[in-house]
Formats: structure tokens, sequence, C-alpha cells
């Protein structure tokens, strides 16, 4: 499934285009693409190197963060393309603004609407993180387990991304999280966070929006290694679905099953 090839485009990315600007982005190299959204220069170079180099390996669509952005119509490529690239060149590109290590570079190919293939690299660190339907998950070579988590909410630790919750669904989550050891922010970056949830760091993670280059990644990353990635009515995480709606990720089904049933 090309592992080696997709992960060497994406370390050539970070080293071209991403690292040399981590804490030294110049004015003008950082803008706003949507109200508290913002894109620099190096998602848009990081893309465009990506993009090419992918189309080399399987001449697909990319359907790409910041590309998508201009013409939301390659979402289509998704449902409808045989096989498709997912890119998100810069995962975390408030933390990069601020000179937080917490970003990441991947990427996924989609197959008749699933995941088959997923990349993560982080950067700062160089850890990679790769996975193939059917075939496992794996961090740097060493394979990887999520092993289950507690049965008692007490015990468990997970994100709740407040940012895109309504005032009210915000209450809700403050409401129950004295029922959890532990609900914070999360890294806001899926490159980190779901590393994070099949390392064991914590236990479960709830989204409020699933777009694909954010989670086609990491769901597969963390399905293959255990755990279980779905919406809140229950039906399986699809970078095909292209609707953007909340996504439970957790440890295992039992854990997804006791937080369903606290959370909002």
């Amino acid at each position: 499934m090309w592992v080696d090839e997709v992960t060497g485009v994406l370390r050539e990315a970070a080293e071209v285009a991403i690292l040399p600007r981590f804490r030294a982005l110049a004015d003008g190299e950082v803008t706003e693409k949507a109200p508290g959204e913002v894109v620099t220069v190096a998602d848009r170079e990081a893309e465009l190197l990506i993009g090419q180099r992918l189309r080399g390996i399987v001449d697909a669509p990319v359907v790409g963060e910041e590309s998508t952005a201009a013409d939301p119509g390659l979402l289509a490529a998704l449902r409808e393309a045989p096989v498709a690239w997912v890119v998100d060149p810069l995962d975390g590109t408030a933390n990069f603004v601020a000179g937080r290590p917490e970003f990441a570079v991947m990427a996924a190919l989609v197959r008749s609407g699933e995941t088959v293939a997923a990349w993560i690299v982080q950067p700062v660190g160089g850890n990679v993180y790769v996975a193939e339907k059917g075939a496992g998950a794996w961090r740097d070579g060493v394979r990887l387990h999520r092993a289950p988590a507690s049965g008692d909410p007490a015990d468990l630790r997970g994100a709740v991304l407040t940012r895109f919750l309504a005032s009210a669904a915000r209450a809700r989550v403050a409401a129950v999280t004295p029922r959890f050891a532990e609900v914070g922010q999360g890294a806001m970056c899926a490159g980190v966070d779901y590393p994070r949830l099949v390392e064991g760091e914590v236990d479960f993670v709830l989204y409020q929006r699933s777009l694909p280059w954010d989670h086609a990644p990491g769901s597969l990353l963390l399905t293959e290694a255990g755990g279980v990635a779905r919406h809140l009515d229950g039906a399986p995480y699809r970078p095909s679905d292209t609707r953007s709606r909340p996504l439970l990720d957790a440890a295992d089904e039992a854990t997804w099953e006791t937080v369903r049933a606290l959370l909002p």
C-alpha cells in the first residue's frame, strides 16, 4: 500500500514547507479563511507539494483541506471516485501559529467511500503512525493495540472540543464532566488526539465536526488498533459521508456506549 512512499511525501512536506516556518512565520503569512480559523503559507505550500507527489503514486483526485475551502465541490470525489486521496497538510494550524508543537501532516487513501490506508506524521518529534484496513495500526514500525478501558466512568479520561458547541450543549457537557476522571479540550489537533487515544493517554474524544481531512486518517488508525469511531447515532465513520456531525471515538465498544449514554 505504498506505506514508505507516502510517509516520505509527508516528511518532505514537513521539512520543506512547514518546519522552516515553525516559530518563524513572517508578517502576511497568516490569514483568516473563516471566522476563528487561520491558514498559513505553510498549509498551502505543503498541500500543493503533497498533492503533486501523491498523484504520482496513485493517480486519483486529491481532496485537500485548503483546496476544498476554495472549491467545496471537491468533496464529491469521496462519494463518486473509485479512489481518492484525503490530505490535511497542516493539522493543528492554530497550534503551529502559536508556536506549540501539537501539529501533524496527514493523508488517507479512500476506496469506494471507505478509508483503506492512513498516515499521520508529527513533524516535531518525528513520530509516524500508519494504518491499513485489515492489516493493523503501527507507530514507527511497532504494532499498536488499544487495550479496553475501565467500565467505570469515574476512571475514564477524555476530551470534548467545546469550541463549536452551542452554549446550551456546552453547559450539558460541563454538567456531566464530574462523572469522569478527567475531561479536557484535547490537543486541538486530530493528528495528536487520535494517537493519544490509541496509545491510552485518553479513553474517548468527542468531536462536533467530522471533516474528512481531520478524521479519515485517525479513525482508521483507531479502529485498526481495536477502538471505535462512530457518530452519536451509532453509524460508523465513513469519509464519503461528508455531512459534518458529531463523532465519538472511544477505546472500545463498552466505553463508547458508556460515554454516549452520559454525553449530550
